[in-house]
Parts: structure tokens; sequence; C-alpha cells
């Protein structure tokens, strides 16, 4: 498994319904409020053989209240 970190930027008011939406996807390991340019961000593990932008997009970023995101690929863990 492949592990990323999204950050999501929500429409006004729509943060806490957009973090509902995410964690009932069940596909999030790990969901944080954030400040900054971003509302939330998600830790979320790829399995093995998907391909991270079509996974993503078909779990997660149709999702309603969503103005951006920006997905954070990792490598090795030190």
């Amino acid at each position: 498994m492949r592990c990323v970190f999204v950050q999501f930027r929500c429409h006004p008011g729509k943060t806490y319904e957009v973090a509902d939406a995410v964690y009932d996807r069940e596909v999030v390991s790990e969901l944080f409020s954030t400040s900054g340019d971003y509302d939330l961000m998600a830790k979320v593990y790829i399995p093995d053989g998907e391909d991270i932008g079509h996974y993503l997009s078909e779990k997660l970023f149709d999702i309603p209240g969503i103005s951006r995101t920006l997905t954070t690929i990792t490598f090795k863990a030190f």
C-alpha cells in the first residue's frame, strides 16, 4: 500500500459536511482539521496496483463542497 496525504479546501460553511462525507466513504486512515490554505487533511492508503489519481477521484473527489484538493505522495519512511 502507498500512503498519500490529501488536503481539501472546502466551500465556505461546508467543512463539517465534507468531513462527514469523507469519513462515510471509509477510505481514509486519519482525517484532521487544519489551518492555512486548506481546511482538512486526510491520510489515505492506496491499495497496491491501484492508480492513485483514479482511486482518489472515484473514492473522494466527487464529494459536494470540495473546491480544491492537493495530494502529496509519500516515499520511503525514515
